[in-house]
């Protein structure tokens, strides 16, 4: 991909990636916010906290997961 394609930045540091470079960074991010605050809603975490703990595990793993795909390469020192 070329730089200009990257949907998010990498860290100076190689410590994950930072803020969008595209549209779509945002709208990823977005969408994870809008989940996050949905899962309190689908999995109360009074009434089931694994179910709760799952469900934001697997929203944050989608994240990183586009970041791994979309997101220009880390930088390892």
């Amino acid at each position: 991909m070329r730089k200009g394609r990257y949907w998010f930045e990498a860290k100076a540091d190689g410590f994950g990636w930072g803020w969008p470079l595209a549209w779509q960074g945002w709208a990823v991010y977005a969408v994870v916010a809008l989940l996050l605050v949905l899962g309190f809603f689908l999995f109360p975490p009074a009434a089931s906290v694994l179910a709760f703990a799952a469900f934001n595990g697997g929203v944050v793993l989608a994240l990183l997961l586009v970041c791994c795909l979309k997101g220009q390469p880390l930088r390892m020192r």
